[in-house]
């Protein structure tokens, strides 16, 4: 009897295949399944001589092939989970990172005295919304302003904040600040392009399929940041803070940015990998 076709050796196959490839190849082979037969990882582990019909089959190999190829996961299923949310992604933005949930965490540290305060918060380069609607379903008596210059990425932005239902975030299209109303902000947040534009990885892995526009800035990767840090402060109440997601390089120069520009009580955060990744500052 032929078993080929049931889940288990589907994803032996799958994943043997993803090896080369991807770190998590076995996740991915996992998240694959569960995107073709509309469930969740328990069902995979509770039935797995569970034997896919031929459509089902069909979709697997095709999506398999697509990972096989480089294509992220993301895209592939369309989607991505961060923090609590589950977010609609497009190749138009940047995929989510998990150690974009560090800023995230931060912000709600550093804001846990003011959590139930009306306060207003901005999140600029948005792209799907992660952070800003993240910090929006946490922080539900704030309004939020996300800002995105690609329209694309102002569509889907504003897509997830419906798909979640949050409703204390408005998603505009502005490049940087230039859209952004004439009032002062308690909070500001940036997950910018920050990846110098001769970086080798950029031709390597998952970023291959993402758009440049979203990952890569002039000046060693510090232009977008400089802009940023210089036009903050005429956006922020005094006391206010700004937090930079930055490649796991660049903490000792985003710092010297910040205090150039007049910011006091700079500081780094690492990530999940113990990498400076977040430098915050206030005004």
């Amino acid at each position: 009897m032929d078993n080929s076709s049931q889940i288990k050796w589907q994803l032996h196959d799958a994943t043997c295949s993803f090896n080369e490839l991807s770190d998590t190849a076995k996740l991915d082979a996992e998240l694959l399944m569960c995107h073709v037969l509309d469930c969740n990882r328990t069902y995979l582990f509770t039935w797995p001589d569970k034997t896919l019909d031929e459509a089902q089959l069909a979709e697997f190999k095709q999506v398999c092939a697509k990972r096989a190829l480089g294509h992220p996961i993301a895209h592939i299923v369309g989607y991505r989970e961060f923090w609590s949310l589950n977010l609609k992604v497009s190749p138009s933005t940047l995929i989510p990172r998990p150690d974009t949930e560090t800023l995230v965490e931060q912000a709600l540290l550093l804001m846990q005295e003011h959590k139930d305060k009306p306060f207003l918060g901005l999140d600029l380069g948005t792209g799907t919304g992660a952070i800003a609607l993240s910090l929006a379903s946490e922080l539900k008596t704030w309004e939020w302003i996300a800002a995105d210059f690609v329209p694309e990425a102002v569509t889907l932005a504003q897509e997830n904040a419906k798909l979640n239902q949050i409703n204390n975030c408005k998603v505009i299209q502005s490049d940087w600040f230039e859209n952004i109303p004439n009032t002062k902000f308690n909070l500001i947040v940036s997950n910018p392009p920050y990846i110098d534009e001769a970086d080798p990885h950029l031709s390597q892995g998952d970023v291959r399929f993402e758009p440049l526009s979203a990952l890569t800035a002039g000046d060693s990767g510090l232009s977008d940041i400089k802009i940023i840090l210089s036009q903050a402060k005429q956006y922020l109440h005094d006391g206010g803070l700004v937090m930079i997601e930055h490649g796991n390089t660049q903490g000792k120069e985003v710092r010297a940015i910040f205090c150039q520009n007049g910011y006091s009580n700079v500081d780094t955060f690492k990530d999940l990998s113990a990498n400076e990744r977040i430098t915050v500052g206030y005004f």
